[in-house]
Formats: C-alpha cells, sequence, structure tokens
C-alpha cells in the first residue's frame, strides 16, 4: 500500500482529473453497477432496462456489447497514463535501462495478482491452476506497450507498431487454424490463437478448448495498450489547445469504430479473441469517451460531479482485488437486509445492490481521505 495516487504509472506530473474519472467510470459497472441493471430489469420487466441489461453482459463469441469495453478501456487508460509518468521520468533524467526495469516488475506484478485472483492462496496441482486473466492481460499488455515507447523515439514509430500488431495477428489467424479445421477457422475450437494456448499454455483453459485471456490473444492486447500511448502523447505534447485535442479524439474515435464495422465483415469483432476489429472497436469507444471526459472535466473544468468516479478510479486495482478476499455480500446482508424486506422481493434485491455498491465506494472513499492507494 502506498500514497502514490496512480494506478500502475505513480507519477503524473500534469494529473488528468478525466482519466481517473474515466478510469472510475469503468470500474464502477464491474464493481456493482451492472448487478443493479440486471436486477432492475428482472423486476420492471421494462424494456429500456432490458435492453441496458442485455448491453452489460458477454456475447458468447462473435459480437460486441457495451460490457466488452470495461476490459480494454482500462488498458487503454494504462496506456494514456505512460507519456506523463515515464515521459516524465525520462525528462529527469532516468536512463531508459532503470525504467524497463520498473516496466517488467510492474507487468509481471499484475500477472502474479491475476493468477493469485484467479486461484487464491492456495497449492494446488499445475493442471488446476488457472494462469490466465483480465489482470495478467493488462500487466502483459502494460509491459509489451511500454517497452516500445521506451525504445521508440518518435511517435510515427508507434504508430507503426501499432498497425503492424493488427495486420500481423490477422494474419496469423487468417492464414492458419487449428488441426484438422479449415485455413482461417475462427470458431472457437477452430480458431489459431485458442489452438496455441491449447499447446503452450500451462494448467487449465477457462473454456476447456479456449481461454479469453490466453497468451496469443495477448499480442494484439498490446496494440490496445499502445493507442493509449499515442493518445497520451497527442494530449501531453501537441500544441492545440484542449478544445480542438477533445474534438480530434472524438473524431478518430468515431473513424475508428467505423474502420472496425468494415474489418468486422471479414475479421469479425470478438473479445474472445481479441481479434483486431476488435481493439479498432473499443479503441474507438474508448477515444470517444475520453473525448467527452477529457472536454467536460479537464477543459470546461466541471469537475464536482466527477468526484464519485474519480474515488473509484484512483483505487481501480484494489477494488478489483477485493473480491477476491473480502466477502461484500456478507457485509451488505448483515448492515441492510432490513432495508430490503421495505419492498417486494425483486425490488428488495435492487436495493441490496444499490447498498452493495454503496458500501464498497463508502471503503474506496475512506481510502481516498486517508490517502490510502494501491499502486503496482
Amino acid at each position: 500500500m502506498t500514497t502514490s495516487e496512480n494506478q500502475i504509472n505513480p507519477s503524473i506530473s500534469k494529473r488528468l482529473y478525466s482519466l481517473d474519472a474515466l478510469r472510475g467510470f469503468d470500474m464502477f459497472w464491474i464493481m456493482g453497477a451492472e448487478e443493479i441493471i440486471q436486477l432492475l430489469a428482472k423486476a420492471s420487466g421494462s424494456t429500456f432496462w432490458e435492453t441496458a441489461a442485455y448491453q452489460l453482459s458477454h456475447p458468447r463469441w462473435d459480437g460486441f456489447r457495451m460490457y466488452d469495453l470495461i476490459f480494454p478501456m482500462f488498458l487503454f487508460m494504462a496506456g494514456v497514463s505512460t507519456p506523463y509518468a515515464l515521459g516524465r521520468q525520462l525528462e529527469q533524467g532516468k536512463t531508459r535501462k532503470e525504467l524497463l526495469l520498473k516496466v517488467i516488475k510492474r507487468g509481471l506484478i499484475l500477472v502474479i495478482l491475476g493468477i493469485i485472483y484467479n486461484n487464491g492462496l492456495e497449492i494446488k496441482p499445475i493442471e488446476e491452476i488457472r494462469f490466465g486473466s483480465v489482470l495478467g492481460r493488462i500487466g502483459l499488455g502494460y509491459l509489451f506497450a511500454n517497452i516500445i515507447f521506451l525504445y521508440t523515439e518518435k511517435n510515427i514509430f508507434q504508430i507503426i507498431w501499432f498497425v503492424g500488431i493488427l495486420i500481423f495477428y490477422y494474419v496469423l489467424l487468417k492464414f492458419n487454424s487449428a488441426p484438422g479445421f479449415p485455413m482461417g477457422d475462427l470458431t472457437q475450437e477452430g480458431n489459431f490463437a485458442s489452438y496455441l494456448d491449447r499447446l503452450v499454455m500451462p494448467g487449465h483453459l477457462l473454456r476447456g478448448n479456449h481461454d479469453p485471456e490466453g497468451i496469443a490473444s495477448t499480442i494484439p492486447a498490446i496494440a490496445t495498450g499502445l493507442l493509449g500511448i499515442i493518445t497520451g502523447n497527442f494530449l501531453k505534447n501537441n500544441s492545440k489547445n484542449g478544445t480542438a485535442k477533445s474534438l480530434y479524439l472524438f473524431v478518430g474515435g468515431v473513424s475508428f469504430i467505423i474502420l472496425a464495422q468494415i474489418w468486422n465483415l471479414d475479421f469479425p469483432i470478438n473479445k474472445n479473441i481479441w481479434s483486431s476489429s476488435f481493439v479498432l472497436q473499443a479503441g474507438g469507444i474508448s477515444l470517444v469517451f475520453l473525448s467527452i471526459f477529457y472536454y467536460i472535466i479537464d477543459v470546461l473544468e466541471y469537475r464536482k460531479w466527477a468526484f464519485f468516479f474519480k474515488v473509484i478510479g484512483m483505487n481501480s486495482i484494489l477494488i478489483y482485488l477485493s473480491s477476491a478476499f473480502i466477502d461484500w455480500e456478507f457485509t451488505t446482508d448483515r448492515l441492510f437486509h432490513w432495508l430490503g424486506q421495505l419492498f417486494t422481493e425483486s425490488y428488495g434485491m435492487v436495493i441490496l445492490a444499490v447498498c452493495y455498491l454503496g458500501i464498497k465506494w463508502a471503503f474506496l472513499y475512506f481510502c481516498y481521505n486517508k490517502k490510502i492507494f494501491l499502486s503496482v
């Protein structure tokens, strides 16, 4: 535990309030808001809430729903912070070798935390351990994207890396397949990324023949982190005013979304294998969200409304890991079971879900006031 205020990159000089707020908005949905919407949909039978609940679920394979955005947007934002953190340290005279060691350390710590999150602190046979994880993918995506940042002098080379990774992954999957399947097969059983994972990943895969956080599909996740770095470079170093920057981000995001829909015709948008079209789709929407948050919060300086999300965003790793070690449902039930009983059973569950989210936020607010932040 530390008093550092940044997640993954702890030394941002001129902080982007919007980045903390957007990170908090992102985490808000998986720390309890999604469950509130799902329960509201069941309780009300409203088409509106049912549509919202549908968007807050994952498709089985191909396709994209808004819930698919949470994971890649977090990695994207880790990239956005890089030019402020590592860039500042380079400007202060730190050597690339020094920063490389820090980047490797942080990346590997996230991988280890992901394994602990999946399996707990328990001795198990290797075949019973799941090594793929959300934190592991963030760690590896962050690690390799930051290495590229450290050793590329100009932004154009980062763009070339970004495009090159997406094309390489496309070629890898479109011109290969698992044995017994036609070339370019992109089903769960037949795609080449899942086949590579079955060959090289130790332990067990989440779906038996596929793991959504496998090794092969981490390759395009590096591009997601790089897109964040490219965006952070633009925000930090471009001389345009804030309004112009917001507009450029918004237009860039919309352009990426359009390109993703075109590529989707040949290479389906698929979070499970982190397809190149998925990188563009999630990256485009992330850019749109960042442009809006940046314009409202950092350009117009309307910040009070975003404090709720900032409290979450500055301790996002802590609240994510907490669910593996703290029984939040038990606490909620003991404190607020009586409140749920004042309503019908279905709406009582909604009330308890709101209380569940509120308890988590109160915990983070306590940490915020005490300047306690979990930094990797």
